[in-house]
């Protein structure tokens, strides 16, 4: 399976629990977490505040990678940050994705700590 991740940018540039791509990649990489299989994520795009620019982000990146995700996943990171963003919350920034691209959208990427 192909798969895009979202993930925090301000969490994964600030160091609040979340160093970055690797538990994300390890867990698809795996099937672990909220992947259903082991997948191959074909695109990986920051969310940067305000997260006005990560639905046009995330179709550049498919239009560069030039591969189609069958889902994207909002990185746990995203979906679990406390505090929350202060922009939107996980479940609309996934109707959002899921209107722009047609793509589904999981919530969550892995449960390590």
């Amino acid at each position: 399976m192909k798969v895009a991740v979202i993930g925090c940018g301000a969490y994964m540039d600030s160091g609040y629990g979340c160093p970055g791509e690797w538990r994300c990649l390890k867990a698809a990489a795996l099937g672990e977490g909220s992947f259903s299989e082991p997948s191959q994520v074909t695109e990986f795009v920051k969310c940067e505040c305000p997260g006005r620019a990560v639905a046009p982000t995330l179709g550049m990146a498919m239009k560069l990678s030039e591969i189609k995700p069958d889902v994207i996943h909002l990185s746990s990171c995203l979906v679990n940050a406390k505090p929350g963003c202060p922009y939107t919350d996980a479940k609309e920034l996934a109707e959002i994705l899921t209107q722009k691209t047609g793509i589904e959208v999981i919530q969550g990427t892995h449960d390590y700590h």
